[in-house]
């Protein structure tokens, strides 16, 4: 359960008030134990990782009351790796790396200034059965994370699940339809048109969703400076799911491709979330085949039982096969908490 705080309370100290204002401290505490070996590993590891089923972070969210329904908002939120206490999601990741934004919101949608959220992340999270998973969902894994194994293999988007230097507009909700359009500065001396841009939209009504996303990207992230891609890549993706009660199904296509080269990326996901108890059975697999190249194909199985709202145990299997290297299994066991 989220604790709202009012910043009446925060700066009671110094006696300052703010009417009609809030900040919501919140986050998300997620470990697991697990026997991992990923396609092209040489041997498995037995670890204590942080991060299965969601990507560990904690931080502040805010917003104020500017009168005439229009708010100012805020963001400044940051991953951290449960299992060691460090900070980030990786060695040299920025501090406030998930949000460090500032913007307004009213009937006109609303916008932001900072780091936000990239166009893929929303469509690619939602429309699997796994969430934003970055251990466990096959069609993240194959999206947003990159092997270190000698396998070569890389993520299909180009430029992370966050950008830095942004603007992002969202539209109000429209009869169920909504749009994100974001674009990143270069900040670049002497080449200002070093830029990202992308959108997302989706679509929600009774039980069948749609979604889709492109981005054309020039920039890397997190890291500062940005550094320039090789090329310009670009990456799309088509998706939708459809809640049965019994079962929600999901399916999902997209491609992505560098300026600089004649390779395709095409990748195409199917999942499925059974209600079984007070949990879900949850069943996905993402194939991605590189035009000339190699083949990869994930598929993951696993039961998430829910003791509470804010508070779920899982257990995951997960077969990773990369076209001539060695395939992985991987088995785990997690419990995530969220406030």
């Amino acid at each position: 359960m989220k604790k709202l705080l009012t910043i009446c309370a925060i700066t009671a100290a110094c006696g300052t008030t703010f009417a009609q204002s809030s900040v919501q401290l919140m986050g998300t505490v997620d470990t697991y134990l697990g026997s991992m070996r990923v396609g092209g590993d040489a041997a498995r590891k037995t670890v204590v990782n942080s991060g299965g089923m969601t990507t560990s972070w904690f931080g502040f969210k805010g917003s104020e009351d500017l009168g005439g329904g229009l708010k100012a908002n805020f963001g400044l939120t940051s991953f951290i790796q449960v299992d060691s206490g460090a900070q980030g999601r990786f060695t040299g990741d920025t501090f406030f790396s998930r949000d460090a934004n500032v913007g307004l919101s009213g009937g006109f949608g609303s916008f932001s200034l900072g780091r936000g959220l990239a166009p893929n992340f929303l469509p690619t999270v939602i429309f699997n059965p796994f969430g934003d998973s970055f251990t466990f969902a096959p069609l993240v894994l194959h999206a947003n994370v990159p092997l270190f194994n000698g396998t070569g293999w890389t993520a299909t988007t180009p430029a992370d699940t966050g950008w830095s230097n942004a603007l992002i507009y969202s539209t109000p909700n429209l009869s169920g339809f909504s749009a994100n359009v974001h674009y990143q500065f270069g900040e670049q001396a002497n080449d200002n048109g070093k830029k990202n841009i992308g959108f997302n939209a989706m679509y929600f009504a009774g039980p069948l969703a749609l979604t889709g996303f492109y981005e054309a990207a020039q920039i890397g992230n997190p890291a500062l400076p940005n550094a320039p891609l090789a090329a310009t890549k670009k990456d799309w993706m088509l998706g939708g799911s459809y809640d049965m009660t019994v079962a929600k199904a999901y399916l999902t296509h997209g491609q992505a491709k560098a300026e600089n080269s004649a390779a395709k990326t095409s990748t195409t996901s199917v999942g499925v979330g059974v209600p079984m108890g007070a949990g879900k059975v949850l069943a996905g697999l993402a194939r991605t085949t590189v035009s000339g190249g190699n083949t990869r194909t994930t598929s993951t199985v696993g039961y998430d039982y829910n003791f509470s709202k804010s508070t779920d145990m899982y257990a995951m299997l997960m077969n990773d096969k990369i076209t001539n290297f060695n395939t992985g299994n991987s088995v785990a066991v997690g419990i995530r908490k969220k406030f």
